[in-house]
């Protein structure tokens, strides 16, 4: 057992698996644990921080309710892996630049997409219909997209902030692609217009919450099963924009390095979304807001910053944490933080060894600004068993 403090303020405990946790974050938790459908108690993993109403790094169990915000607005955003047969011994410096600029070339990067030419329409067909079926319910929405980009356009792109596509090494010297993107600017869309609609409910009802960012859609109400359709449509498209992601990156790749192989199935998983489970003797909402799903078997994947390790993992089912764990090394300090303390020339410094940008316009993702990603394993010992250590060589930001 690894569980570090248990939080007993509220109305249901808060099972924390760190003692690194600082007060805004203990307040988030707090006041989670005091709506009233919470289900036997909040999780909070190893790489807990403040988020927007819920932290980030919590685990959420909810009785007939969902909280849209928790969700947040990057819907399905997750981890892709795949390891290959290549071996460090048949790749170079030189190879490895140009698979790096093959990459931003192939691969749109922060606001940009595909062109129309090179749009992957036949991967986006299935999600026309469900998503017509909405829109026709909710014509709002059709506003909402008209601040972002073309939704079929974005499947197969990276976008901004701590996104990132890396080629990685393994404890066997081994080549791994691992990429971390989401449902790109529809699904904020979704995410923002249901956030809305949930806040304006509460007003509607008088509701009165700790915090107005964690209002709630209950089951049998008016917004409940279209905000459920909405998050399972974009976490299918955020799976499906990783899917693509990879192909394209595989692509890059093999124009620059030695034939190769995917040698193991690709991990694909999801670390801010909703999914209906059963826990503690009840079928209930679990939101994993920055947290994968390990139950017993399950393989998932715990990065580091982009100058540390990473982590392939095999759950462990543990109850107490919903079968979750943490999804990254989380961060310690705020972007803004990060941008005045630090400069490129540490970054270059945090970052030697792995090809990547290492200018002011990627310095809030210097890996001084994340929590110590082997701390965070430590501290879910219980949780997981890691089965591959992976170190970059190349990551491309978004």
């Amino acid at each position: 057992m690894t569980i570090k403090q248990v939080i007993t303020e509220g109305d249901k405990p808060v099972k924390v698996w760190t003692e690194d946790l600082d007060e805004r974050s203990r307040t988030q938790l707090v006041n989670l644990s005091k709506l009233p459908f919470i289900h036997s108690h909040v999780a909070a993993m190893p790489d807990v921080h403040t988020g927007i109403g819920a932290t980030i790094g919590s685990v959420i169990a909810t009785d007939r309710a969902i909280i849209p915000a928790a969700v947040g607005v990057d819907i399905g955003c997750g981890m892709a892996a795949a390891r290959t047969s290549l071996g460090a011994d048949r790749i170079d410096e030189r190879a490895l630049k140009k698979v790096f600029d093959q990459i931003s070339r192939d691969v749109p990067v922060g606001r940009s997409q595909h062109t129309d030419a090179r749009a992957l329409a036949e991967a986006a067909t299935p999600f026309a219909a469900p998503l017509a079926a909405l829109t026709e319910k909710h014509p709002q929405l059709l506003k909402a997209f008209g601040r972002f980009s073309n939704w079929v356009n974005q499947i197969g792109t990276l976008g901004g902030g701590n996104h990132f596509i890396e080629v990685c090494l393994d404890e066997s010297d081994r080549m791994w692609i691992m990429l971390h993107s989401g449902s790109r600017g529809i699904g904020n869309a979704i995410g923002h217009y249901f956030i809305e609609l949930a806040r304006r409910d509460m007003e509607r009802w008088m509701i009165q919450l700790p915090d107005r960012d964690l209002a709630y859609l209950p089951e049998g109400t008016e917004h409940f099963d279209d905000y459920v359709a909405a998050v399972s449509w974009a976490q299918a498209y955020a799976r499906t924009n990783r899917e693509q992601m990879m192909s394209l990156v595989l692509a890059a790749l093999s124009r620059h390095l030695p034939p190769f192989l995917v040698t193991e199935a690709v991990v694909n998983c999801h670390h801010n979304y909703v999914e209906r489970e059963h826990h503690f003797g009840s079928d209930v909402w679990v939101t994993r807001k920055g947290a994968i799903r390990a139950r017993e078997g399950d393989l998932g994947i715990i990065p580091g910053s982009m100058g540390a390790r990473s982590y392939i993992v095999r759950g462990k089912g543990n109850p107490e944490s919903f079968c979750s764990s943490a999804h990254g090394a989380g961060r310690r300090m705020s972007r803004t933080a990060a941008e005045k303390q630090f400069t490129p020339a540490d970054l270059a410094a945090q970052t030697q060894g792995v090809i990547c940008r290492k200018d002011k316009g990627v310095l809030d993702e210097i890996p001084g600004a994340y929590k110590d990603i082997d701390q965070v394993m430590a501290n879910q010992a219980d949780l997981v068993e890691v089965v591959h250590t992976l170190k970059q060589v190349v990551c491309v930001k978004g």
